[in-house]
């Protein structure tokens, strides 16, 4: 006796779900004469507080908010002041020279020293570019200092 190889051979392929013939060509006729005929009305109109709604609730949102943020500067003290007299840790940290030698003044160049300088009400520019080092201290100039219209 021979035994077949192909197994699908083998097995009967049919799972018993047929449709009649030509089922599918006229599906969509018979589905639309099976529905109950329905009467096309008309929306209902919609009333001020429907259409108002959504503005309404955006406009609580937003006085939320606003009253939550009274309540933060309220409890945190805004008008507080910043003055550094009120904070003995940084007055304490800006006295030391050491601390401020290596880890302010690496941070600020040439150009952040002129800015201040010309920022001040006490100099002007023209006073600044006439400042001599050898009248006002006596010592000759550095000569690695650049001057501001050198740049």
């Amino acid at each position: 006796m021979e035994k077949k190889s192909d197994i699908l051979s083998r097995i009967d392929r049919r799972t018993g779900m047929t449709v009649p013939d030509g089922y599918f060509a006229d599906f969509a006729k018979n589905m639309a004469l099976s529905l109950p005929e329905k009467e096309v009305t008309e929306l209902p109109r919609r009333s001020f507080w429907q259409k108002a709604r959504p503005f309404v609730y955006m406009a609580a949102m937003f006085a939320g908010i606003w009253c939550m943020m009274k309540m933060f500067t309220l409890m945190g003290g805004a008008n507080a002041s910043l003055d550094i007299e009120h904070y003995p840790g940084v007055t304490t940290a800006l006295s030391n020279d050491h601390f401020v030698n290596e880890y302010v003044a690496p941070d600020v160049d040439q150009f952040d020293i002129y800015d201040d300088l010309f920022n001040q009400e006490e100099i002007t520019p023209e006073e600044f570019f006439d400042f001599d080092p050898e009248a006002e201290t006596g010592i000759d100039g550095d000569e690695n200092f650049v001057y501001p219209d050198q740049f």
